[in-house]
């Protein structure tokens, strides 16, 4: 995979993420081992209950993982992930940031912090990734 030097490139590439983007996601910012991407939240998304479907916050969260690990020209795959539920979205966005927490030879570790727009931690997602 090539290297890519602009948000523009990066959200250009990214858009071939059909799953993630057909869902809403878009990629806001990108630097080095680090992302964020957002989604308006819209009743696609809810559940019965009218509440935000789980699943929603751990595409986002994986979505930006991608991002953060693979913008840089690297190919970078999931080998496990972890979410644990911290509350409801109250507002009309959620916010996924990707930060890396271990780089090494050949594993990466990220820790992905899923809020509202309004600060309300929904989700933190960790995800083990595997260097190919």
């Amino acid at each position: 995979m090539e290297r890519l030097t602009t948000l523009k490139e990066v959200q250009e590439f990214f858009s071939k993420d059909r799953f993630a983007t057909e869902n809403g996601a878009v990629v806001d910012a990108v630097s080095d081992k680090h992302a964020i991407c957002s989604l308006v939240i819209g009743d696609r998304h809810r559940n019965a209950l009218g509440g935000v479907m789980g699943g929603v916050p751990f595409m986002l969260a994986d979505f930006a993982f991608a991002v953060a690990t693979n913008h840089q020209g690297n190919v970078v795959v999931s080998l496990s992930s972890n979410i644990s539920f911290c509350g409801v979205a109250k507002g009309e966005k959620l916010i996924a940031e990707a930060k890396c927490v271990k780089d090494g030879r050949s594993t990466c570790y990220y820790i992905i912090d899923v809020k509202d727009e309004l600060d309300n931690m929904v989700a933190v997602v960790t995800i083990n990734g595997f260097k190919k």
